[in-house]
């Protein structure tokens, strides 16, 4: 699956959910680490605890796996680290906090079609 695919999917999976501000940001251009960047705001620490359980379900349903994930348990952050695709969902406040939009806000943002 190309990098672009798996992004889309799990942007379109945090939608399906009801993820919240749900952007795709292509840093291939800037980042050494990853090609895509995917940031997303549950409403509540148990809404973001669930979007990243989906994200999750669905690529282990095609037989990926995440290298790492961060932040479980009520701490308001998830990190999951697909190599190339990163996918971070707050809770509102640490969104805002850290702002991640306005850091990577040089890079191209991918459309997300139905949100």
């Amino acid at each position: 699956m190309e990098n672009k695919e798996f992004a889309m999917q799990a942007a379109e999976v945090l939608n399906q959910k009801k993820g919240i501000g749900i952007k795709v940001i292509d840093i291939a251009g800037k980042s050494s680490f990853a090609d895509y960047l995917i940031v997303a705001s549950g409403g509540s620490d148990r809404q973001v605890a669930s979007l990243s359980d989906a994200v999750e379900d669905h690529f282990e349903e095609l037989g990926v796996t995440p290298r790492s994930i961060a932040g479980k348990n009520n701490t308001g952050w998830v990190l999951m680290d697909y190599g190339d695709v990163i996918v971070n969902i707050f809770n509102p406040e640490l969104r805002e906090r850290y702002n991640l939009e306005q850091v990577w806000g040089d890079c191209s943002f991918v459309e997300i079609k139905d949100q």
